[in-house]
């Protein structure tokens, strides 16, 4: 059996609108309460008209450098010129000056010192064919008999059987020295460097002419270096 009510004890027809009026009423609270705010206004000074106020600007002087006055230099004191005046009979003593010229003492030039010229020696060229060439003391045969007698043959080159021909070229000078003897035909650094100091260590040979004057003349050696059985 199912429980009825009546018409007028139902209240979920009326609860929006209750909702509602809750709402404005809690507003107009609220509204109520801001209006009725009182706030204590509090100043401390003094109120002045707007006519009474009145700005002062603080007025600053203008100060102005003050010009130092450079006094003026003090005025040379001038001698005054001191004319004397001397008669006609009076004896007045002459003051001689001696001039440098009168002093000096001249030279004399001559044109006949003979003025040395240096002329360019003939010696200093470096001939490659002349019409005596160089020779070593006693020929060939005697170049030979030295090379042979003083050629120490290196060790390590003997070991390896290193052996060949070094081509040396060297200048005779015009009094028969060697100078600036070069390997110019290499074949091992040992070899090459008893080459040189076999040549380098040669007595003065007969030097070379040209016009029946000595001249330095450019010669090259073959030192031959053979390993015997």
């Amino acid at each position: 059996m199912e429980i009825k009510k009546s018409q007028t004890a139902n209240l979920e027809d009326k609860k929006t609108t209750w909702i509602l009026i809750g709402f404005i009423i809690v507003l107009a609270a609220h509204f109520v309460a801001f209006e009725w705010t009182q706030y204590e206004k509090t100043f401390d000074g003094e109120i002045l008209d707007a006519g009474e106020v009145s700005l002062e600007e603080e007025m600053i002087p203008i100060t102005m450098p003050e010009k130092k006055t450079v006094p003026p230099p003090p005025q040379a004191v001038t001698q005054a010129e001191v004319l004397n005046i001397v008669e006609d009979n009076a004896d007045i003593e002459e003051t001689t000056i001696v001039s440098a010229e009168d002093q000096a003492e001249f030279v004399e030039i001559r044109d006949d010192v003979p003025i040395v010229v240096e002329e360019p020696e003939e010696e200093q060229q470096i001939f490659q064919v002349v019409e005596n060439m160089p020779e070593f003391p006693g020929g060939n045969a005697a170049l030979m008999a030295y090379l042979k007698k003083n050629i120490k043959y290196p060790t390590i080159c003997q070991e390896q059987g290193i052996q060949g021909r070094v081509i040396v070229q060297f200048v005779v000078n015009a009094d028969g020295s060697i100078v600036d003897p070069q390997v110019i035909k290499p074949i091992n650094p040992y070899l090459d460097k008893e080459a040189l100091r076999v040549v380098s260590g040669m007595p003065k040979w007969k030097p070379g002419e040209q016009r029946g004057k000595a001249v330095r003349v450019k010669f090259t050696l073959p030192v031959t270096f053979r390993l015997s059985n």
